[in-house]
């Protein structure tokens, strides 16, 4: 089933599973480190003397943390779905990447990668990772020294989305059929997304108004 042959990412059933395993995996994790950390708290209440509390704290702590920050994955998953319902998925072998910051991106970068401007196919946009949470599977294919077959795992990456506002990439299943590994990149339109920078892309109030529906915040003139 060829990715690429329907109108939104949405419609391709194998991008819809993914997606579901992808957030099913994550409600999962939230449970296992809820059940970790009311788990100590018990074994530390009944079964530990206070004289050994300190060492149950930095556990008690850090499954507490990592609790906390999987409730941020879900409003990101959901957004994602936004964007997947407004584009196409559109097939990329060899993209340029780096995880070295670009002068000519404005705000935090984690790594990034380079796409067409589809106003202009001749011009490459910057997409960037804009967050390091969750990113290391792909920074460890990006690395300069990463091994030849590690690298392949990302010879060909998946997007849907505008580079000219947001996108989400993913990599291809060893069969290249289903997506995996989705994550947000977003595209460099200026600190605030400013118009001008957006029409020197090309891009239109129709391109304008689809990334609205992606998610994408702009401020209205």
């Amino acid at each position: 089933m060829n990715p690429t042959e329907h109108a939104v990412a949405w419609e391709h059933p194998p991008t819809r599973r993914a997606w579901s395993m992808q957030l099913a995996a994550n409600v999962l994790a939230l449970l296992g480190w809820i059940a970790l950390w009311t788990g100590l708290l018990a074994i530390l209440v009944v079964f530990v003397p206070p004289g050994y509390t300190i060492l149950f704290v930095p556990f008690l702590l850090y499954s507490f943390y990592r609790a906390f920050i999987q409730l941020f994955v879900f409003p990101v998953a959901f957004g994602m779905r936004r964007v997947l319902r407004e584009h196409p998925w559109c097939l990329y072998r060899d993209a340029a990447h780096g995880l070295a910051d670009r002068p000519d991106v404005v705000g935090r970068q984690c790594g990034w990668f380079e796409f067409p401007n589809p106003a202009r196919p001749e011009e490459r946009l910057p997409m960037v990772f804009p967050r390091h949470w969750g990113v290391g599977w792909w920074h460890r294919r990006m690395a300069p020294r990463a091994a030849p077959e590690v690298k392949a795992q990302i010879g060909l990456v998946w997007l849907a989305g505008d580079p000219r506002f947001i996108g989400v990439i993913a990599a291809p299943a060893s069969d290249e059929s289903t997506p995996r590994r989705f994550r947000f990149l977003s595209g460099n339109t200026g600190s605030d997304g400013e118009r001008s920078s957006l029409a020197d892309r090309g891009a239109t109030a129709e391109d304008i108004e689809r990334g609205r529906r992606a998610g994408v915040r702009l401020a209205r003139s």
